[in-house]
């Protein structure tokens, strides 16, 4: 654990010592923490009711990328801190903050999601994010290996990706059929807000096509 920044825990693997798979430890430890907010908030939920306090649930959204970055102690002779900085730092933040643009819990940079290829990952979009020129594709993490195995996941992902490329090419009418059944097959996933976020899109694409060339 590196560091609190305001409400935000800002943490990072493979230094100072190597740490094999050190992209599946970040993504396990995710995971562990969604699996430990259900319980939190039920404690915390009775704790408000025994002081007669309103109890407002606490919500969180991760977000883990994986590269080249400096590290080591940052500062001046006076004051420093042992920490890490460089392009993919900050593209970690950034992928933190658009877990509530897709309404998921866990968002994967590109790089770390292919070092895990076996977890249960769905590809969430191909965005621009503030300080970057080009696109970089983005990911949620589901679940681990076992959940990757389940059949409920794979009809899941199957049909989620034929959505990306139907809406992609702009095949609309295909693109919502598709987003019908994905939101049935995402009802145990909790993906009602990533799909309420296409269909708000398409309607708008719909009555404003983007062009041959949109990106």
């Amino acid at each position: 654990i590196d560091k609190y920044m305001g409400d935000c825990i800002m943490a990072f693997w493979n230094a100072p010592i190597d740490v094999p798979e050190h992209a599946r430890h970040g993504c396990l430890s995710a995971l562990a923490i969604m699996d430990e907010m259900a319980p939190l908030n039920e404690r915390l939920a009775k704790e408000a009711e025994e002081e007669g306090r309103k109890h407002i649930p606490l919500r969180y959204g991760l977000g883990l990328n994986t590269g080249l970055a400096v590290v080591g102690n940052m500062g001046s002779e006076q004051r420093f801190d042992y920490s890490v900085l460089g392009d993919i730092v900050n593209l970690a933040a950034r992928l933190e903050g658009q877990s509530k643009t897709y309404g998921v819990d866990i968002v994967l940079g590109a790089e770390t999601r292919a070092q895990v290829p076996d977890m249960a990952t769905i590809e969430l979009d191909l965005i621009q994010v503030k300080g970057k020129t080009v696109g970089v594709n983005i990911f949620a993490l589901l679940g681990d290996e076992e959940m990757e195995q389940t059949r409920d996941f794979r009809n899941l992902r199957n049909n989620h990706e034929q959505m990306i490329v139907t809406y992609r090419v702009q095949g609309w009418e295909r693109a919502k059929a598709k987003l019908s059944e994905c939101r049935i097959l995402g009802e145990p996933f909790g993906l009602d807000g990533l799909y309420d976020l296409y269909e708000t899109r398409i309607a708008e694409y719909e009555a404003n096509p983007p062009g041959l060339n949109w990106d």
